[in-house]
């Protein structure tokens, strides 16, 4: 009986709890701040890093021609062996080819 009594006329926001005019919010805690303060800082860090690169725009620039990775990736693929595994081009001529039968209209 009292437990039906205190749920009948507890205090409670109608409809969604976390929606709308009369939501329920909640209290902001100290370890929510802190987390927040820690990821902020964090972001800090990573801009400042972005802001002051390790290397200059100059030296960036052709630091992988040195490497030769484009050459050695277009020689992989210009190789003899690797084109010969490869289907030959098909033009769509040569897909409805098989369509013409006459040339001269009836």
């Amino acid at each position: 009986m009292h437990l039906t009594l205190i749920n009948l006329f507890k205090k409670t926001v109608p409809g969604h709890i976390f929606r709308g005019k009369r939501r329920l919010v909640k209290p902001v805690s100290q370890r929510a701040m802190d987390t927040l303060t820690r990821e902020y800082e964090r972001q800090e860090q990573v801009m400042l890093l972005l802001r002051h690169p390790y290397i200059t725009l100059e030296q960036s620039s052709g630091h992988a021609k040195e490497l030769q990775k484009r050459e050695k990736l277009v020689a992989k693929w210009t190789d003899e062996q690797t084109l010969r595994k490869m289907k030959p081009h098909v033009t769509i001529e040569e897909r409805l080819n098989q369509l013409k039968i006459k040339e001269a209209w009836d």
